[in-house]
């Protein structure tokens, strides 16, 4: 279609891109990251799994030509050579380099290369999360949507109704809290988690679920402590939970 009707294609990978150099994906997962280098541009955040601060990030196109989009006059400036300055082209403009120095030492130092050291900690977060989503999903109190694809994982309590469930994965996330095992919340549609099949009734449309990410190697080793406070949580908010 692209060769028919002549759009872009863009990825946004701001999150997962780097997992393209994890080796132990999903069939699926690794069959769609085989395919972005035939995209026309992509996002990725170096901020995110790239291990540099809040702000870093990177626009990368496949054709340098699109530079001509973002280029910007100055009476001033970017004199020294007939050819585009990156200051007429990229996003930053005259800002400082300092962001963009600090991922080019960083990617010296952890090489984006498959089975070296970064692509290896990637690697280890993924299964972490999936270590914690099997204890997940063989409890009874718990629904799991799916199996990880990268390392966040999220689930829900169970419970007769939709809107109790919300009410208690809150619960879950301050007793969890107490204990220094930080979630997050978020709310998705139910048919997400498929709520009414597991026998939820459905009496409001979104459902308020927990969240982990698992981003960091040290997670493989504390996946099973994870679990055990998660555990320790979910008892606590179940026994105080009020009864219909």
């Amino acid at each position: 279609m692209r060769e028919r009707y002549g759009f872009r294609l863009h990825a946004d990978a701001a999150y997962g891109g780097y997992f393209g150099l994890a080796d132990n994906l999903a069939v699926e997962t690794r069959a769609a990251y085989d395919r972005l280098g035939e995209v026309d541009s992509i996002v990725i955040d170096p901020h995110k799994h790239g291990l540099q601060p809040y702000g870093c990030g990177c626009v990368l196109f496949r054709d340098p030509a699109v530079g001509r989009f973002y280029k910007h006059d100055s009476p001033y400036t970017y004199f020294s050579s007939a050819d585009l300055h990156l200051g007429e082209i990229s996003l930053e403009c005259s800002r400082p380099g300092a962001a963009a120095v600090g991922l080019w030492a960083t990617q010296k130092l952890l090489p984006l290369v498959k089975g070296g050291e970064f692509a290896r900690m990637l690697g280890e977060g993924r299964a972490a999360a999936l270590a914690l989503f099997e204890q997940v999903r063989a409890d009874a109190r718990f629904l799991a949507a799916f199996a990880p694809e990268l390392d966040i994982l999220v689930w829900t309590p169970r419970a007769a109704r939709v809107s109790e469930a919300s009410e208690l994965a809150r619960r879950i996330f301050a007793e969890a809290a107490r204990r220094n095992l930080h979630l997050a919340l978020a709310s998705l549609p139910v048919e997400f988690f498929n709520a009414e099949a597991a026998g939820m009734q459905r009496d409001q449309a979104s459902m308020t679920c927990l969240r982990s990410v698992l981003m960091k190697p040290e997670h493989r080793q504390w996946a099973q402590r994870i679990w055990e406070f998660l555990d320790q949580a979910a008892s606590v908010a179940l026994a105080r939970a009020p009864r219909p």
